[in-house]
């Protein structure tokens, strides 16, 4: 792919009319991060086929789209954004429309003391120095052109806060819903996500859109689960299907943590996720449970890396995908064991079921060791639905459709099952299980 002309330096126009329209009012530490991660995506600009990470997804339509910023539009009506919810019990519901927090559409009036969920922008004028401490300090963007512009152009997004010590038994709801125009647009989305020592929530990061249009979400999130804290998030992600959803999500794990993070893709025509995940103290825990229905010509990329930075640390990461039609997908895991991160426990799977001829998968486990006293394990699969089950479904009664049908169901049903919320694992259950008995789900819109 050749780089286009001018690609990168719209977006730097589009930056001073972002920082001279509302962003002055930044503490000056944002402001030199904006700008170091403006100066970082001028000189990578958007990445090619020919470098290593990028050689199976190629990122021309998105160079080549002339993407703007989304105007400001009036406030969507609540009957349109309700059903997009998962429908689960909540603590709060919070709406981000084109990457801006819509106080009208949200509802915070669930949440326990010692717990703050509201506006990013908010945050920053409120509280400052503990934002200071957390934003854009984990998710590193020197290598990420899509991380740096995001960072570049950060100013609303998503900020939730747990006190050390609170647990949350309902889950904390985070809808970003894009709003596309005539002409094609860009959003930014950013999330913040700190739960303090010994705090336990759980939180649904969820992507959808109002209407149909081409449009491209670039999104960056950043979880910090400190010491003996416990976070399950769940992902969603039902872009339209003229949709480009890119996305960073950094985590750091402290002694003793859990954190249960599952990445479920459904929607948009071409979707890459770079997944980090430090585990940054002894005893650390890390579950990473993705799952990805493709149809179409749709194309998913998931780049993961799990950082075993301390020893005694454990990481289970499963990736199933569902491949219909011409639909791609690329699963890139990189598990690297650090000097003395003694007796790591590392496991890694990506199973892919191809459903048709014309799909195509591609998967690149890697280890990178350097310890003597670990388990570490991977493994990848390719493969159509098994003939054997096929046939002794049929024979008792089912049509070829409905065994098909129910054998995939139980393939991605793998994945669900390690939801801990029972609520949000049945929602997403009766979200997957529709997804396929349709051509495929093509993306929620209303």
């Amino acid at each position: 792919m050749k780089r286009p002309a001018g690609a990168a330096e719209r977006y730097l126009e589009q930056y001073e009319a972002f920082a001279a329209n509302g962003a002055r009012g930044a503490p000056p530490w944002l402001k030199e991060i904006r700008a170091t991660a403006l100066a970082r995506f001028a000189e990578l600009g958007f990445p090619t086929t020919h470098q290593e990470d990028w050689r199976f997804t190629s990122v021309a339509p998105i160079a080549e789209t002339p993407f703007a910023l989304p105007a400001r539009r009036a406030v969507p009506a609540t009957r349109r954004v309700a059903p997009l919810f998962l429908p689960v019990e909540s603590a709060c519901r919070l709406v981000f429309v084109n990457g801006r927090y819509s106080e009208e559409l949200s509802s915070a009036d669930g949440l326990p003391r010692g717990v703050r969920a509201g506006s990013l922008a908010a945050a920053l004028e409120s509280e400052p120095q503990l934002l200071e401490q957390h934003l854009a300090r984990h998710a590193a963007y020197a290598a990420n052109p899509f991380g740096a512009l995001n960072t570049a152009f950060l100013g609303d997004g998503a900020f939730v806060h747990v006190a050390a010590g609170v647990e949350i038994d309902a889950p904390l709801q985070l809808l970003f819903l894009s709003a596309p125009g005539a002409k094609p647009t860009v959003t930014h989305p950013r999330s913040l996500v700190v739960v303090e020592r010994g705090a336990q929530a759980s939180v649904i990061e969820s992507y959808a859109a109002l209407r149909h249009g081409i449009y491209w979400t670039n999104a960056v999130t950043e979880l910090v689960v400190a010491d003996e804290a416990r976070l399950e998030l769940v992902r969603p992600q039902r872009e339209a299907s003229g949709a480009y959803h890119v996305a960073t999500t950094h985590t750091l794990q402290g002694r003793n943590s859990v954190l249960r993070f599952h990445p479920i893709v459904l929607g948009a025509a071409l979707t890459r996720h770079d997944i980090v995940s430090v585990l940054d103290g002894p005893g650390a825990e890390l579950v990473l449970n993705g799952l990805y229905l493709l149809d179409g010509t749709r194309h998913v990329d998931h780049h993961t890396v799990i950082d075993h930075a301390k020893p005694d640390c454990q990481s289970h990461e499963y990736f199933n995908g569902v491949l219909a039609d011409a639909g791609r997908g690329v699963f890139n895991g990189r598990i690297i064991v650090r000097p003395g991160a003694q007796r790591t426990d590392s496991k890694q799977t990506n199973h892919n079921l191809v459903l048709s001829e014309q799909a195509r998968a591609d998967s690149q486990p890697q280890l990178e060791i350097y310890a003597d006293d670990v388990k570490c394990t991977h493994g990848a699969t390719l493969g159509p639905l098994d003939a054997k089950e096929l046939f002794y479904l049929q024979s008792r009664g089912l049509s070829s459709q409905q065994a098909r049908t129910l054998l995939t169901y139980g393939f991605g049903a793998e994945i669900l099952g390690r939801l801990r919320h029972p609520g949000v694992r049945d929602a997403l259950d009766r979200l997957v299980h529709g997804a396929l008995e349709t051509p495929m789900h093509r993306g929620a819109t209303l």
